[in-house]
């Protein structure tokens, strides 16, 4: 990145840190418009004690800040509304980093409940309920948004198989509840399936690009919509009310109007509020809109420059530039194009960015959970969004084109047991370290092919001699004998037929009917000593021995190229429509080890 470039970026982040708490709650319309338009002090008086407020959006997309600022001040200012319970599908907060948060919330008699998917980010109401002050329950993200759209059609609850085997399903965990000592589950078994619900809603509290004078919103330039519409849908069925904050007010368009001014209650402007982290609607980053014409390469790495000189999501070493590279290099080998592909937070990125790098994009489509179809899924706190993308539909729309055809799946992990389950949503005791299931278990129930990336360590010293990775110290593992809870179940997925694979800064697994067996590793790796004997994990290995190795581009990046088929010529891995058919025979190939 050039100099210039770089420069530009400095001062854009500085701008953003310098400005961002601000805001204008007594905000006046202009003149000439509609009397739903009313200041954000005049909005948050529409909130009763009690009230289930649904809140759409995601990270830094689309987040209602003026609205967290007025409830706030409201309630320190005349103790109402009270027992708030709040709605959220993606993760909201700043990471106690951001302000103009969900986080904003985060007040005892204030907050009552928090039900959402992802929470890891929201620290000062996780910290409220470690307290014991409120209730915190999780779902999947894409039942949430299907409970939206039956709330829409009057019906109050979702049966389905997504979560089986899962921490959800009463069976085998929790349920919903996180914290809160008297709490009952949102989720209930019936027969094969599970019964989701969840409070319905009275409040929605929106944020978009703009409105006309008479009222009508636009999403016209929004980077996604999420689950505004059906948000509104579900909370008008039930005469609620509507709460829609935007940058600037523009000229009528009857042909692009995305919520109607007979479905909004108040209408508040916000010229502060933001596109994404960082881009105020009015100054937003086009590259972010559908249609762009950018050079998606060059946009994705001024904004991973930008998470980096924020330092709100963790930074990538040399070590996570490998695992990225070996995630693309896997992904080859046993994806086959065209395909459809879901990128997950954090590591996903990364190998997503490679496999553009690497030339093979032109024969995938990435898509997000959040309703954004093709381009490339932008990094860190701009998660959700992509660059350039072909289209923007609401979250809902998009669980539904993944449960009909969704080919690869490309998630995170936190730790991975000797059944092939995994854990994303727990990473320790207490609320204030747990993170949520998110989309997560929806989208590794329809997935065909599932790559899990991650670290086979927490912690531990790794260093490049000669060009290969050594092991000087071993850190926690995550390769672990049990998950400290399930959030996907390898059992289910060898059930559907699913091909998963486990790709670690060590080695591959795949998960077979005989157990987890090692498909390849990285150059430098002694399987036996830094894989096998560092694992509590039961991994199996062939007779021979003989695991393919990766090349060594993949850790240095010299001279590292993609193409289709990666995996050595000798190796045993086929095409997915092969290898289903000789599965059976590679699973009595190995032996335990």
């Amino acid at each position: 990145m050039k100099i210039s470039s770089k420069a530009r970026l400095v001062t854009h982040a500085a701008r953003w840190v310098s400005t961002w708490k601000r805001h204008d709650l007594d905000l006046r319309p202009p003149v000439g418009v509609s009397k739903k338009f009313v200041s954000a002090r005049q909005a948050a008086a529409l909130l009763r004690d009690g009230d289930v407020v649904f809140i759409p959006g995601i990270v830094s997309c689309h987040r209602n800040s003026i609205m967290y600022w007025a409830i706030r001040e409201r309630f320190e200012r005349t103790a109402h509304p009270r027992e708030l319970t709040v709605i959220s599908v993606g993760a909201q907060g700043g990471r106690g980093r951001v302000p103009g948060t969900i986080d904003e919330l985060a007040l005892p008699g204030l907050l009552g409940c928090q039900i959402g998917g992802h929470v890891e980010t929201h620290k000062a109401v996780l910290r409220l309920a470690d307290a014991g002050a409120i209730e915190l329950h999780v779902l999947p993200q894409g039942v949430e948004a299907a409970l939206l759209e039956a709330y829409a059609h009057g019906s109050g609850s979702v049966l389905t198989d997504v979560g089986i085997g899962t921490f959800l399903d009463p069976r085998v965990g929790r349920g919903s509840v996180v914290s809160g000592a008297d709490s009952v589950s949102l989720v209930t078994a019936e027969a094969d399936k599970l019964r989701y619900r969840m409070p319905a809603p009275d409040v929605a509290l929106v944020s978009l690009p703009s409105a006309d004078a008479a009222g009508n919103i636009y999403a016209t330039n929004a980077c996604m919509v999420t689950e505004t519409r059906d948000a509104v849908r579900a909370v008008r069925k039930r005469g609620g009310r509507v709460i829609v904050s935007v940058a600037e007010v523009i000229e009528e368009d009857a042909s692009a109007v995305f919520i109607p001014a007979e479905e909004v209650d108040a209408v508040v402007l916000n010229p502060f509020a933001e596109q994404a982290a960082s881009f105020r609607q009015s100054r937003r980053l086009e590259a972010l809109t559908p249609g762009a014409r950018v050079d998606a390469t060059q946009v994705a790495g001024e904004l991973r420059f930008l998470n980096r000189l924020l330092g709100i999501t963790p930074r990538r070493s040399a070590t996570d530039e490998a695992l990225a590279r070996f995630g693309a290099w896997t992904f080859a080998s046993f994806v086959e194009p065209p395909a459809l592909i879901n990128v997950g937070v954090g590591h996903p990125e990364e190998v997503a960015r490679v496999l553009v790098d690497g030339g093979l994009a032109d024969r995938l489509t990435f898509a997000t959970e959040f309703g954004v179809y093709g381009g490339l899924p932008a990094p860190g706190i701009f998660f959700g969004s992509a660059i350039a993308p072909d289209k923007v539909i609401s979250s809902t729309e998009m669980f539904g084109v993944f449960e009909k055809r969704l080919d690869v799946a490309l998630l995170g992990m936190l730790e991975a047991d000797s059944d092939g389950n995994v854990n994303v949503s727990k990473r320790g005791d207490g609320a204030v370290n747990y993170v949520g299931p998110g989309g997560f278990i929806d989208i590794s129930r329809h997935a065909r092919t599932i790559i899990f990336v991650g670290s086979a360590m927490e912690g531990g010293r790794v260093e490049l001699q000669r060009g290969v990775p050594r092991i000087l110290e071993h850190g926690q593992p995550k390769l672990v004998q049990s998950v400290r809870e399930v959030t996907f179940s390898g059992r289910q997925a060898l059930a559907r037929g699913q091909t998963v694979l486990y790709v670690t800064n060590l080695g591959v697994l795949r998960l077979t009917e005989a157990g987890m067996r090692l498909e390849a590793a990285l150059p430098g790796v002694d399987i036996r000593r830094d894989i096998i004997a560092a694992s509590p994990m039961h991994i199996i290995v062939p007779r021979s021995g003989d695991v393919p190795r990766a090349p060594m581009g993949v850790i240095t990046g010299r001279g590292f190229e993609l193409d289709w088929r990666s995996f050595p010529s000798t190796s045993r891995h086929v095409s997915p429509r092969l290898a289903a058919s000789r599965d059976s025979l590679n699973s009595r190939a190995p032996t335990d080890t």
